[in-house]
């Protein structure tokens, strides 16, 4: 499918092919494994939401209810972020960039990676402080389970969403979309 945009990196056809096909490979497999991560934390959210209303609803609140469902909400968004990353379907200004040929193309593309990438390096640099901070500290309405645990996904949060902007990095040097954007099974 034609975009009618002018690739912003040249190379040989061969070189092309094993590169591609290498980042589609991998890309396909990091998005096979956060969907599955997605879809089990979609499935425990919703349990442990019928499970709060139904305990709720009998008259025996689950005191754990609403700190689980509230971490599990957090997960999901940062995990689910990171899917839809690498498809590229986050907010941005994608007019600017297809209307921008050649260098001045090539530039602002990559000062927008470099912004996105910065501002997920440091909040995977401070998800560390803050299990620095948490260090020994346990939920409170479950203290078996350590608060590091449940702020764990900050900073692989934002890993996983600086490996996902990587991977679909040369699409878009390319001028495409995500391979699959917008087209989640």
């Amino acid at each position: 499918m034609s975009t009618g945009r002018q690739p912003l990196v040249t190379q040989s056809p061969a070189a092309r092919s094993r590169t591609g096909a290498g980042m589609r490979g991998a890309r396909r497999v990091f998005r096979k494994v956060l969907e599955v991560v997605v879809i089990v934390l979609v499935a425990a959210l919703a349990v442990v939401v019928v499970l709060g209303v139904g305990f709720r609803k009998a008259g025996a609140a689950l005191v754990w209810y609403d700190e689980a469902a509230s971490i599990l909400l957090a997960w999901l968004t940062y995990y689910g972020a990171a899917l839809v990353a690498l498809t590229r379907g986050h907010i941005g200004v994608p007019v600017l960039v297809e209307r921008l040929r050649g260098p001045a193309r090539t530039c602002v593309l990559i000062v927008g990676e470099v912004a996105v990438i910065g501002f997920f390096v440091v909040l995977a640099w401070a998800g560390l402080r803050v299990q620095d901070a948490l260090a020994g500290t346990a939920l409170v309405s479950m203290p078996v389970v350590p608060a590091t645990l449940a702020q764990s996904v900050i900073p692989i949060g934002a890993v996983l969403f600086i490996v996902a902007q990587l991977l679909s990095l040369s699409d878009a040097l390319r001028g495409e979309g995500g391979e699959d954007r917008g087209a989640l099974p």
